[in-house]
């Protein structure tokens, strides 16, 4: 061996330890380079799978335990509130009278039919009507209600009681002693009215005030409840920010501006939804007290869906307008998301 030979011939222990390689133009690799080329190949695993095998090995009592207790659970909720608006979503594109075999695939018609039909806009017009009414009555009258609720007067226990009473009867209750109340010929109302010289319209039957009847109604039904979820808000309020604002002069207008109402949002924005979301839903007092007429005086979108399924038995046509609603409610309830995001506040 010559002597340059010898100087380019790496000694045996450098090799073994990796810590200089020669390369085929007799440079020396160094650093990251010379780490790669020495290190040993990866081992083929599945680390995914292992992961799983060890979690179940860990924790698989916890699952089965998670599967037992919420399954059943899941499979309810799955059944009977995902499964039948899937299955309407397949019925708005079919046409069907409920007694042929199986439905008939129509594709966009029912949809279509709708939204070139004078009568659905005459009835979306009355469920916004219906709507607006009903929130802004319900909200306005229960928060009124509940100031005086809660201030300490005697016998507020059985006026809180007597408030909330309608909201735990059944509709169609209501329904009956209303009739009797706006009867223009022996009504209660009519009692009250013919003292001012003022003669009581014909308050189910006129095409005129029938929606407004209903109205009423169910903003009788409905003050009582926002009364009170009103009032169990004010006895959580902290009494130190009212201590403060009398220190700093506030009046009782201003002390409820600026203290009471902002802290009560959270109230508000639940009794909001929750009302925009019954009023959608009212169905029991249209029932008994016009079934949506004169005509379609009184009709909103949920007596809509029941006429058009179960009276004129247009299947298709109902599930439609049942889609049509279930778009509507998550447009209003996402927009008061983030709306309630950016005002409510939370203490």
């Amino acid at each position: 061996m010559s002597d340059n030979e010898a100087l380019h011939e790496p000694r045996s222990n450098d090799v073994r330890a990796g810590r200089q390689r020669t390369t085929m133009v007799g440079q020396p690799m160094t650093g990251a380079l010379a780490d790669r080329t020495t290190r040993s190949p990866a081992p083929v695993t599945n680390p995914p799978r292992q992961r799983l095998r060890r979690a179940l090995r860990r924790h698989g009592k916890e699952y089965l335990l998670f599967a037992a207790l919420a399954g059943p659970n899941l499979a309810l909720i799955l059944v009977f509130s995902y499964w039948p608006v899937i299955y309407n979503l397949y019925l708005s594109f079919t046409s069907w009278d409920m007694i042929s075999p199986a439905p008939s695939w129509v594709g966009l018609d029912e949809y279509r039919q709708l939204f070139t039909s004078a009568d659905f806009g005459h009835v979306l017009l009355n469920t916004a009507k219906f709507v607006v009414l009903i929130v802004v009555g319900a909200i306005v009258g229960g928060l009124a209600t509940a100031l005086v609720l809660n201030q300490r007067l005697a016998g507020r226990g059985l006026v809180r009681t007597l408030s909330f009473a309608p909201h735990i009867v059944s509709g169609a209750a209501i329904a009956a002693l209303w009739l009797f109340m706006l009867d223009p010929s022996f009504g209660l109302l009519r009692a009250l009215l013919e003292p001012l010289g003022i003669s009581s319209p014909q308050w189910t039957t006129s095409s005129h005030y029938s929606l407004y009847a209903l109205v009423m109604v169910y903003l009788w039904k409905g003050i009582g409840f926002c009364a009170i979820i009103y009032v169990a808000g004010m006895q959580n309020l902290p009494t130190d920010l009212f201590e403060a604002a009398t220190l700093d002069g506030a009046n009782r207008w201003q002390q409820f501006r600026h203290v009471t109402f902002p802290l009560l949002s959270p109230v508000t924005y639940f009794l909001v939804v929750t009302s925009i979301i019954g009023a959608f839903q009212a169905y029991d007092v249209t029932a008994v007290m016009t079934g949506g007429g004169p005509g379609q005086s009184s009709t909103t979108l949920s007596w809509f869906i029941y006429q058009q399924a179960f009276q004129a038995s247009n299947a298709g046509l109902a599930a439609a307008a049942a889609m049509v609603m279930l778009v509507v409610l998550l447009t209003i309830t996402i927009l008061l998301a983030r709306y309630g995001e950016r005002r409510v506040t939370y203490q």
